[in-house]
Order: C-alpha cells, then structure tokens, then sequence
C-alpha cells in the first residue's frame, strides 16, 4: 500500500480545485510550480485513476542507478573483514583508496544499518555556551597531551602532544614517551619553526603547564605567581599563556583527540606503525592531507604569528632553568651529579640549564661557564675515634668501695645512720 505524501495531498487538492472549475490551470500551474502542460497529464492521470494518479509512477520502483547486490554484499564483507570498527566516512574513504570501490557514505552507512554492522548515533548536545573562533591564524593556539593506546598494543604506550590553531583549525602534533615539560618544550619548538610564535597558548592546569607552588614573601611583595618551567619559557618570547578551567573550555583540542584516537589510529594500524619515530615519521605525511581536508578558512586573512626575533637562541629558553650554588671548591651539585667549573669566577650562584636533547650547560650573567663532570664524588677520609685512657676494660680492685655496695633495708638503714652522723658531725661548733 502506497501512502501519499504531504506534497502529493497538496497537488491533489490543487488539481481537484481545477476540476471543479474553481480555479484556472494557469493559476495551478503558479501554485504548484509546475508547467501547464505538467498540470494537464496529471488531470487526466487523475480522471482516468482516482486519487492515486498524483503520485509519481517511480514510486515504490528500484532506480535505474541502483548499486547491484552483488557489489553491496562484497562492500559488507570488505568492511567486515578489514574495517569492522571503522565509522561509515573511514570506511567509505579506505574502500575507494585501497580496493578501488567507490560508494558514497551515506550509502554505506545505510547498508551497514541494514545489515546491523553499524548503529545511529544521536549526537550529544553542549550544556555551554558557544564560543566564536579566533578571526586570525595564530590568534590563539590550543595545546594538549592525549594519553591513549595509540599503536594498539603493538609497542610501548605514549602520548600525542597536539596544537590546534583556533581560527583555521590547522593541527600539528608529534608523539612523546611521557607528557613532560620538556616534550611540551620540544613540541612548541617544532611548532614554532613551521609557523612562528602564537600570540597566546591555551592550555589545561597540569603541573606541566601550571605550578602548584606556593607564593614566597618575594613572590607576594612583587605581586607575581610561581611559574612553572613551560610558563617561564613562553613570558620570554612573549606568549600569553590562558588556562583552562575545565576541559569542555578547550573543546576544539578535545574533539581534536578523539578524532585522531579514531581515525590516526586506524590509520597507523594499516600500516604496522608500533614506535613512536615512525609514528611522527608517519605524522609528517598524514598531517598536511589532514590540515588540507579538514582546516577551515579564517575571517581575516592577516596570520599573527610572528618570526622568531634576530639574536634569540631558542634552545637557551625552552629548557629547564635551576639556580644552584657554587662551592668553594668551584664545584656545582645538580641531579644527583657534581660538576666542576674551570672558569675562575666570583660568581656565588649560577643558572644550570637542562637542554632539551638531555645535555647540560651552566651559566653565570648569560655566560657560558666551561665545566666538566666529576664522575665519582671524592670520599671523605674516615679519622679513627680517639680515646681518652686505656683502650682495655680495667676491672676494680678487691677492696674497691662500690664492692661493697648492696641494695637491702639494712644497707640502707645503717648507711642512714652513718650520713646522719656524719651530718651531725659537721654542725658541731670547733
């Protein structure tokens, strides 16, 4: 049984007021946006059929363009076989470029529905408020470590320091070990040679990019925070750092990560990736077919990133700067090490530097001190005790005093009388 739709129940009541002569076929072919001639067959499809004869013949009839079953049947068994966790959209773009299939998403995805490889997916909606993007590129940059299995147990776990530009949506990432002050150091400095300096940085609280230090009296009399090393790093290339209060605040870098746990993932997955240097090997090809499908065009044209200034080294900044003490000895104790200065300085405190590449450079005023590493710290010599008499136990002799002396009543009482004695001895008058 074939049900009319609204707009064939509008045509037919059109067409029945043409049949009745209330209206002219002229004016019908107006209101329904159909030619005269249109109009005609179907009055006298209607004559001849009823009602039904609005409803257009192809209802209800397979297209001409229809997909054979043989081919949909093989697309399932691909999926099935090779893309059985893939969303309609990958699979549909893995199907055309490694097999040579060609369909549509939405075709596949309403195969998959029918087959019960794939359910409908009602999207979330947002209990905060939206907020614009950034007009210009390098406005304002998102920055975040997404945890996650991302070579699927192929290889050691790992962490994927991502940037996503906030006007064009334009990412840039590379895989770390841990999430770490200096992978987040290592991270701004690739990004900051492929587009320069943002104007600020948006990023979460972690203890990476937010010190959870307390204010000193220095710190309170000067009106200032503790920094964490990060945050140091980027006031001195003049970066604003803005941080989140909640991770829905940072949406755009966080729909970003679950993206890329979708797709990169699968991605890498086909091609064995299972280290992290093939896996930023593998970035370095992925992210710019990336940024070209899915970056979006910015309100203004200007970019505000700005080249790095003439005379900054980048590696004397994005490093871990710590005050030690100079020894008497020219000597500077760092991590557990000991390093010894070859210049003659009059310096009581110098800045030691942990570079990014693990190496270590210390210096005094902006100056590069020479120094080398004490391998083995130099053991104090151990001085033997001195005693003070005979060094052999000297036992008391027979008659010695404390040899006759005994706990008891008796011993007590006559030692008494003999104090008290003695006592009185002392008071008589000479």
């Amino acid at each position: 049984m074939i049900v009319a739709r609204p707009k064939e129940l509008r045509k037919l009541y059109v067409i029945r007021k043409v049949l009745d002569k209330e209206i002219w076929q002229e004016k019908a072919s107006e209101i329904l946006s159909l030619s005269s001639r249109q109009i005609r067959r179907i009055i006298k499809r209607v004559r001849l059929e009823g009602d039904k004869g609005v409803i257009h013949k192809s209802r209800g009839r397979p297209s001409n363009r229809r997909i054979s079953d043989e081919i949909r049947k093989e697309v399932i068994q691909l999926y099935r076989s090779e893309y059985g966790d893939f969303g309609p959209t990958l699979a549909a773009e893995k199907l055309e470029e490694r097999q040579g299939v060609k369909v549509k998403e939405e075709t596949l995805r309403l195969w998959l529905i029918e087959s019960g490889d794939w359910k409908k997916r009602r999207k979330r909606r947002g209990h905060r408020r939206w907020r614009e993007r950034k007009h210009h590129f390098g406005e304002m940059v998102q920055m975040d470590g997404s945890h996650h299995d991302w070579f699927e147990g192929r290889g050691a776990g790992c962490v994927l320091m991502g940037y996503i530009d906030d006007a064009t949506g334009k990412v840039f990432g590379r895989f770390y070990d841990y999430e770490g002050t200096i992978p987040a150091m290592d991270s701004f400095k690739g990004y900051v040679k492929k587009h320069g300096l943002p104007m600020a940085v948006y990023l979460d609280r972690h203890t990476t990019y937010k010190s959870p230090a307390q204010a000193s009296i220095q710190d309170e009399l000067s009106d200032q925070r503790p920094l964490s090393q990060f945050e140091r790093a980027l006031k001195e290339l003049g970066v604003e750092v803005i941080h989140a209060t909640s991770a829905p605040a940072k949406g755009r870098v966080e729909r970003l990560f679950g993206t890329l746990q979708d797709r990169l993932v699968k991605e890498m997955r086909l091609r064995g990736i299972r280290t992290v240097q093939e896996g930023n090997a593998f970035l370095k090809q992925y992210l710019p077919v990336y940024n070209r499908r899915f970056s979006v065009r910015p309100q203004e044209r200007s970019n505000l990133h700005r080249p790095l200034p003439l005379g900054i080294n980048l590696d004397s900044i994005l490093c871990i700067q710590t005050e030690r003490t100079l020894r008497n000895d020219f000597t500077v104790a760092h991590d557990n090490k000991l390093y010894q200065i070859e210049d003659r300085t009059h310096a009581s405190r110098v800045r030691v530097h942990e570079q990014i590449d693990g190496s270590i450079k210390i210096f005094y005023r902006g100056q590069a001190l020479r120094f080398r590493e004490i391998p083995t710290r130099p053991l104090r010599p151990v001085k033997a005790p001195v005693w003070v008499g005979r060094t052999e136990p000297h036992p008391p002799p027979p008659d010695h005093p404390w040899r006759d002396f005994k706990f008891g009543r008796r011993t007590y009482e006559r030692r008494k009388v003999l104090f008290n004695g003695a006592v009185a001895g002392m008071r008589e008058p000479r």
